[in-house]
């Protein structure tokens, strides 16, 4: 763009020619997300706002962003955010995108669990509140347990326990607060337990504690870069006290003793087909970290770890939920049946794709679909 003054629809129709001629699948739709994230507008502000200037921050901000599109960077990396179910999730590169077929994974958990009971009506009765302290044993913990933050709410330890490791206190203490991050409790009366693993951004974490207000989950993930990015979505969406990030491999960090505790496990793990990988298309291949991707020669290696530790984690009758390539899913669910689970099956995702591996551990009968 020259040094002219430039308004908004002169910004907005030289970046969707800019970005036509670099082969953008959706120029106009990428053009507006690029101006309103410059422009600090939203796309329908644009559309009112065609005759307003761009500052010089702004241009110079569209300028970057552009650019950057134009050499394949995904939208969302350059953005910082997108839209997940009911909440907006932070991403930054280094760390898988969310997708809407991991929205339709969230929906198949979501069916696995008991669902919510509905706010009944009590007519309530006026008056004055005694000014007691509220009781100890009521009192939310402490969460600064550094990269370890609870999984749940009422049985993390002490405040003068649960803060950050002192220099004296060294890799001990860490080592502690891992495990108690792992075992940090409500009644199983009051909760339902659940295991995120490869959490990533850490979205399926958050609205699972979103949209279940009895859920409490522990998300695990193999990448730093991606447990940082999770604790700041959970921490953004005020859901600290329902959702701990640990990092680790899968379930390794949650110890034995929570072992047949969990109401559900469900994970979006690195399932593409090695060979696959190649073909993808050139923003998710060039951008999105391998280690998120490539789930070895026939996509199942980790569906091959995690069903027998859920099969140990859950209780009798809770379920599991995976997300999976849909070349996959067939295998996949042999593995779960070989392994005894029941109920095993498989649903589509918006596009009518195989996309997602559900079943139970056989024992008490099944809660009622949630759906």
């Amino acid at each position: 763009m020259s040094a002219d003054v430039w308004t908004v629809k002169a910004a907005l129709d030289w970046t969707v020619g800019y970005l036509e001629r670099k082969g953008d699948e959706n120029p106009r739709l990428s053009a507006e997300w690029l101006l309103s994230e410059a422009c600090e507008l939203s796309r329908i502000q644009l559309y009112v706002s065609f005759d307003r200037p761009l500052t010089g921050d702004e241009r110079d901000r569209l300028r970057d962003f552009v650019q950057r599109r134009g050499a394949g960077e995904p939208l969302q990396y350059i953005t910082g955010e997108v839209g997940f179910r009911h909440i907006t999730v932070k991403v930054r590169p280094g760390v898988l995108i969310p997708r809407p077929e991991t929205e339709v994974l969230v929906s198949e958990a979501l069916a696995l669990l008991p669902a919510p009971e509905r706010p009944r009506w009590v007519d309530p009765e006026p008056q004055e509140a005694p000014e007691e302290a509220r009781p100890a044993e009521e009192a939310l913990p402490s969460r600064d347990l550094g990269d370890d933050a609870p999984a749940r709410a009422d049985e993390a330890p002490a405040a003068s326990d649960a803060g950050a490791p002192t220099a004296a206190a060294g890799a001990a203490t860490a080592a502690d607060a891992t495990a108690d991050a792992a075992d940090a409790a409500v009644s199983p009366d009051e909760a339902l337990r659940v295991a995120d693993l490869c959490t990533g951004s850490g979205c399926i974490a958050c609205s699972l504690a979103f949209e279940h207000p009895k859920a409490s989950v522990v998300a695990t993930d193999l990448s730093p870069a991606a447990v940082a990015l999770a604790q700041e979505n959970v921490a953004a969406l005020g859901l600290e006290g329902r959702v701990g990030v640990l990092c680790c491999d899968l379930g390794e960090k949650i110890p034995d003793r929570l072992m047949g505790t969990f109401d559900l496990v469900v994970s979006n793990p690195p399932y593409v087909p090695t060979a696959v990988v190649a073909g993808l298309a050139p923003e998710v291949r060039d951008f999105e970290p391998a280690l998120a991707l490539d789930g070895g020669a026939d996509g199942n290696d980790f569906v091959r770890r995690i069903l027998p530790w859920a099969a140990r984690a859950l209780r009798p009758g809770a379920g599991f939920a995976l997300e999976l390539h849909e070349t996959c899913l067939d295998d996949a669910a042999n593995i779960a049946r070989d392994l005894g689970f029941s109920d095993v099956r498989i649903t589509r995702d918006l596009a009518g794709r195989p996309r997602v591996l559900t079943g139970r551990r056989p024992g008490a009968p099944a809660v009622a679909d949630a759906r």
